[in-house]
């Protein structure tokens, strides 16, 4: 973990992780994880779908988060997450920490189950165990924070997710943070208006980071997209797709805002 994150929101975050990861570690080990990964269908790569024509939308199963308290009771992770993959989601992200966002592994490992379309297990990811976890438990994609890893950090991890046939979706909130970023050559870089740091949350960062990416790099802009016009005002600026949850797991149909996104996008 980077000494920057020390006494903010982020190393409280992380220092909850740490701990309840240690309990899983006494369970099942690093061993156990490969033996399982032996046994999982290959990833799928979300590149074709992210980059489709419009707006593509990672949508979230997201129950509660630091800055809003509880979203949504969610009892059926998978059916919510059928949902999405009806109104044309180009994936499905999946909050694994418990402490903060109430998520689970069961509720990747349901996601998973559930549907065919390329899965992104989201949570603090800062160790190799979490990144095998996360290619044991089905996910394609995994989240690297570039706040809450040291340079060396988030190489090995990018490069473990990448051997074993995830694609990392690199999150960055500064100009310093995107170089980091490049200079891994990242394929998918998500932009996140929220700073983890204090949980403010500043839209104008997607003008002012996705253009400033490499080309060829997959862009997502991430957090405090709350409407439709959010969503294509982010992708005037440059972005692939979107990383949604708030607004979808709080609306009645969200298959019905995920067309919308798409009719406004194409």
């Amino acid at each position: 973990m980077s000494p920057t994150t020390t006494g903010t929101v982020l190393d409280g975050i992380i220092a909850g992780v740490l701990k309840d990861l240690h309990e899983r570690q006494l369970m099942v080990t690093s061993d156990n994880l490969r033996e399982a990964i032996e046994l999982v269908a290959p990833a799928i790569d979300p590149i074709p779908r992210l980059t489709s024509p419009g707006l593509s939308v990672i949508s979230e199963v997201k129950r509660s988060s630091p800055s809003k308290g509880q979203l949504a009771t969610i009892s059926d992770p998978a059916a919510l997450a059928d949902q999405y993959r009806a109104g044309g989601a180009a994936a499905i992200s999946v909050l694994t920490e418990e402490r903060r966002f109430q998520g689970s592994l069961a509720d990747l490992d349901a996601v998973r189950a559930k549907v065919e379309i390329p899965v992104l297990r989201k949570d603090f990811v800062v160790t190799d165990y979490q990144v095998l976890e996360a290619r044991a438990h089905g996910a394609d994609l995994v989240l690297l924070i570039v706040a809450a890893l040291s340079d060396d950090d988030l190489r090995r991890l990018y490069d473990l997710a990448c051997e074993l046939g995830m694609t990392p979706l690199v999150e960055v909130h500064t100009a310093e943070e995107a170089r980091r970023a490049a200079a891994l050559d990242a394929r998918v870089v998500g932009v996140n208006a929220r700073n983890l740091k204090t949980l403010d949350v500043d839209r104008s960062i997607f003008g002012r980071l996705l253009g400033e990416l490499p080309e060829g790099v997959v862009k997502v802009a991430e957090s405090g997209i709350l409407r439709v016009d959010q969503a294509v005002e982010a992708h005037d600026c440059g972005a692939d797709a979107v990383l949604v949850g708030e607004m979808l797991v709080r609306h009645g149909e969200p298959a019905q805002v995920l067309r919308e996104i798409h009719r406004a996008t194409v």
